[in-house]
């Protein structure tokens, strides 16, 4: 079942779930030491679908004018199934329900700029390196509501 909460709905079951799929793929499998939870998880609105236990997940929240998303995981056993596509089906609803009169900015890792794109993404400037991982600045107009 797809749920979107803000931090302080999130049962504790489900936010060790979030840190759990989200360490074992961000810092675990991708070998990156950074602090993993930080200060936007309070203000985020967490997406995600969970059945026995959360499989697909990010964070979306407002930032300098913007709206931005991150933290885009499926759980490693789920994928292929077409969550990936379900999650920013839901992310966008997310945006356009809560900031859709926000412009949207999102750091991608390079690795993923297609899958951003096929949802309108356009990329601004040149590659960067973040938390040791090559990312790339992109851009959607407000999805007015």
């Amino acid at each position: 079942m797809w749920k979107t909460k803000s931090f302080s709905e999130l049962s504790t079951k489900e936010l060790y779930e979030l840190y759990h799929l989200r360490v074992a793929t961000f810092v675990v499998a991708q070998k990156r030491i950074y602090q993993e939870v930080d200060e936007n998880d309070l203000k985020a609105l967490h997406v995600f679908y969970q059945d026995d236990r959360i499989v697909a997940y990010s964070r979306v929240y407002k930032e300098d004018g913007h709206v931005t998303f991150g933290r885009v995981v499926t759980d490693p056993a789920h994928r292929g199934i077409g969550l990936g596509d379900q999650l920013m089906t839901n992310v966008l609803t997310a945006i356009r329900t809560h900031f859709g009169h926000l412009p949207i900015e999102i750091e991608a890792q390079v690795q993923v700029q297609g899958f951003y794109e096929k949802y309108g993404f356009k990329t601004v400037g040149d590659p960067f390196i973040f938390n040791s991982t090559p990312h790339i600045k992109m851009v959607h107009e407000a999805l007015k509501v």
